[in-house]
């Protein structure tokens, strides 16, 4: 398995900005929001089973998913919710293994969002955590995604506390500035990485 680094954060702090420097840098990035979507593509055997399920209602006209409607069912279903997590989350973690053993970039960052609300972080070497005010994220998430302040609000209520994703960080970059600004930490943080992916991959010949 290649060298892991779990990248999280909050909505709105920056992680795609962030997961794109190192990429720029070489370094493959595997992000659990993208397998997410992946595996209910049209054509993908997952989202046959839930128009099956749901009925096919729950396809958009060009035959792919209707997000909003199944997002309303499974707020209002807690059983619902827990069949589409049954079903989606074993496929995701496969796709998830796979992608992440393929690598071939001396270290792998793995985008998790959920990280420490789904107690993954025990599956990475090491976990940088992208911080922000809660300003910030407020503000980012509104103009992004054109929600109101209440809205905002609630889904940064539904998510970890920044204190409790700090706790669990090995590095922590701040992104409360614009994105050109942490290319100097990213650079920093590649070559920490580089050195601990070099130092692993020797320990791990020595025990071959």
């Amino acid at each position: 398995m290649c060298y892991t680094v779990a990248l999280t954060g909050g909505i709105g702090s920056g992680k795609s900005t962030v997961a794109d420097a190192f990429a720029r840098l070489g370094i493959t990035v595997v992000d659990a929001d993208v397998i997410a979507r992946q595996v209910v593509e049209p054509g993908q055997p997952a989202l046959r089973q839930i128009a099956q399920h749901f009925g096919h209602a729950i396809l958009q006209a060009d035959g792919s998913l209707n997000r909003r409607a199944l997002r309303k069912i499974i707020f209002a279903h807690p059983e619902e919710k827990q069949w589409v997590n049954n079903l989606l989350h074993p496929i995701i973690q496969q796709r998830t293994r796979h992608a992440l053993s393929s690598a071939r970039s001396p270290y792998v960052l793995w985008v998790v969002p959920l990280l420490v609300e789904n107690q993954l972080h025990h599956r990475a070497q090491r976990v940088l955590v992208v911080d922000v005010t809660e300003d910030t994220q407020l503000q980012r998430t509104m103009q992004r995604d054109n929600v109101s302040y209440e809205h905002a609000s609630q889904i940064l209520a539904a998510q970890v506390s920044r204190s409790e994703r700090l706790a669990v960080a090995d590095d922590v970059i701040n992104n409360d500035g614009p994105p050109d600004a942490i290319t100097d930490g990213v650079a920093r943080l590649h070559q920490h990485y580089l050195t601990l992916a070099g130092q692993a991959a020797r320990q791990e010949e020595k025990h071959e």
